[in-house]
């Protein structure tokens, strides 16, 4: 199970900030290498308040875990003849670390896995990123002689729709009947440079078609807006912000809201202190009415969906379609990452 990770304990979030800015696939900065040390060294003390803020740490791994387990119990039953089925975490940023996670498998003895990405919609930056260091890790011979195939996206399996438009519902149920069809939905996701926006990632692409299917499902009652978080540095980023949407909408009249985390499946900084302590905040000193739609954590519907879609993997695979989508074998037209590449064919090849 793929993810970026967050820092369980306050002290461990230098550590994962450093290896956050130091990943070109996800931030590209000028000299990386030499830049990165000192943004993350910068950043900590700020950073650190915000964990101490949200509780002392990120419940991303517990979430992750709870999740594996009870994914891992439902395919058992949903798919006997592959069976037993465990679950191992490989985060990007924090610990299980792929490398961690890597000689875990080796040392299990794993003859068979899935690289299963916990980002809902592909970007390079995110579900790319861990599959480069996951084949890097492979090329080394740190994963031991391991048939791999991949699930790279999943935004709009009927399962995950059905989880976020619960929550929505439920969120939607703290306002009064007669204002609740007017109540905007905003969508928010994490944002991307628009460098890597430009360069062909399908990202934005796929959190819209999430966004599309989530109305659908709710037969389309409310007013609804995709907006964007999670901004850093000077640089462009895609827009607009959650912020300056939020002060747009009061500004229309518009003062009753409920905000999605459409791209987060588990609550972390970005749910837990961006969208409840900041924007949530900021929304009620506008004099706005809003809630925010919970993230899915330990949803039994989203958990029994993790285990539809490796289940209808398995499927594929038994039939002959290939350890890989059509999609994922295409490369962004402006890609100029040679690892991107390497990786595809990789993966492709079962590893």
């Amino acid at each position: 199970m793929l993810n970026m990770g967050g820092p369980s304990t306050v002290a461990e979030t230098h550590d994962f900030l450093k290896n956050l800015f130091m990943d070109g696939d996800l931030i590209p900065l000028p000299f990386q290498r030499f830049l990165a040390p000192v943004i993350a060294r910068r950043r900590t003390p700020q950073i650190e308040q915000q964990y101490t803020d949200i509780g002392g740490g990120s419940p991303i791994l517990r979430y992750t875990q709870l999740q594996g387990e009870g994914m891992a119990q439902l395919l058992d039953e949903l798919h006997p003849e592959t069976a037993p089925h465990k679950s191992y975490v490989a985060f990007r940023y924090a610990n299980p670390l792929t490398a961690l996670t890597a000689r875990q498998l080796k040392e299990d003895g794993v003859k068979r896995a899935i690289a299963f990405t916990q980002y809902p919609q592909y970007s390079c930056s995110t579900t790319g990123s861990s599959l480069n260091e996951l084949f890097r890790k492979g090329k080394a011979g740190e994963l031991g002689d391991i048939q791999w195939s991949v699930i790279d996206r999943w935004g709009t399996h009927p399962g995950f729709i059905e989880a976020v438009a619960q929550n929505i519902e439920a969120a939607l149920s703290k306002f009064s009947p007669e204002d609740r069809s007017d109540v905007v939905l905003l969508f928010s996701a994490h944002s991307l440079p628009m460098s890597v926006v430009n360069r062909g990632d399908p990202y934005v692409l796929e959190v819209s078609a999430s966004v599309a299917a989530v109305m659908k499902r709710l037969g389309h009652s409310n007013p609804y807006r995709l907006v964007w978080q999670s901004q850093v540095g000077p640089s462009a980023w895609m827009g607009m912000q959650t912020s300056e949407a939020l002060k747009g909408l009061v500004h229309l009249g518009r003062k009753r809201v409920v905000l999605v985390p459409i791209a987060f499946t588990s609550d972390h900084i970005e749910t837990l202190y961006e969208l409840d302590l900041e924007y949530l905040k900021e929304a009620k000193e506008h004099g706005m009415e809003a809630y925010r739609a919970e993230s899915l954590n330990d949803s039994p519907v989203f958990i029994r969906a993790l285990a539809d879609i490796v289940t209808e993997h398995l499927q594929d695979c038994k039939a002959g379609k290939g350890p890989v989508s059509n999609q994922m074998g295409l490369r962004c037209p402006g890609c100029k990452n040679a690892t991107c590449g390497e990786q595809k064919e990789w993966f492709a090849r079962g590893g």
